[in-house]
């Protein structure tokens, strides 16, 4: 690996040397941090589909630097995703505007399921709101926590 996909790898290796986790447990990766060189269509390729949600944001999970950035971290919480990848766009003006060129969307943060992308903090949020983020993240596998709390609320 080199470039940017060694940059990033070595950021995550580092985060996790750390004991990384933190408040999100142990899945949630900030591999963003330090990653450096932007990144070729490839790279981001290779980025967005390295894990089922991949989410491009400014700051980290544990501390977002945006308000929408921290929308999208707050509804994957909600729902109880714990593993997924987030890389911090302001450590690298390179790759804050080459996944601009990627997903061609103009705006951070960026959210991906399975390598596709989805969207922003408005279409996630439509998407919390509608239960079409449920359903989409039952497709990766992954249980939302919502679920637990309805089914808790209806036993009452």
């Amino acid at each position: 690996m080199s470039g940017y996909l060694g940059r990033a790898a070595a950021a995550l290796l580092r985060w996790r040397g750390t004991g990384g986790g933190g408040l999100w447990g142990p899945g949630v990766r900030a591999a963003g941090s330090g990653a450096g060189g932007g990144g070729s269509a490839e790279q981001l390729d290779a980025l967005v589909k390295k894990d089922k949600v991949v989410v491009f944001l400014k700051g980290t999970p544990e501390q977002p630097q945006c308000g929408f950035s921290n929308a999208v971290v707050q509804i994957l919480r909600l729902h109880g995703v714990r593993d997924y990848a987030a890389y911090n766009v302001l450590d690298d003006p390179e790759l804050r505007q080459g996944i601009k060129d990627y997903s061609n969307w103009p705006t951070i943060p960026q959210v991906y399921l399975n390598g596709e992308f989805v969207g922003g903090c408005d279409i996630l949020l439509q998407m919390h709101q509608n239960g079409d983020l449920v359903e989409e993240l039952k497709k990766l596998g992954i249980h939302s926590a919502l679920l637990d709390e309805k089914k808790d609320q209806d036993s009452k």
